[in-house]
C-alpha cells in the first residue's frame, strides 16, 4: 500500500507524523489554523449573530 503524500507538500507521509511527511509540514499546517489561513466558508444566513446591534436589553 503506497501512503498518501503529504498535504503540505506532497512528499510521501511517514507513520510518526500521518498524514504529513515531517514535523516542519506538520507544524506548518498548525501555523495555517492559527493564524486563520484556513478558513471554513459560510453563507450570509448562517451568521451566528455575535458580530450585530440587535441585543435584546
Amino acid at each position: 500500500m503506497t501512503p498518501k503524500p503529504c498535504p503540505i507538500c506532497r512528499k510521501p507521509a511517514t507513520p510518526d507524523h500521518t498524514p504529513f511527511c515531517s514535523r516542519g509540514c506538520r507544524d506548518r499546517d498548525l501555523l495555517q489554523w492559527l493564524s486563520e489561513g484556513y478558513r471554513v466558508p459560510m453563507k450570509e444566513e448562517e451568521q451566528d449573530g455575535l458580530d450585530s446591534d440587535d441585543r435584546a436589553d
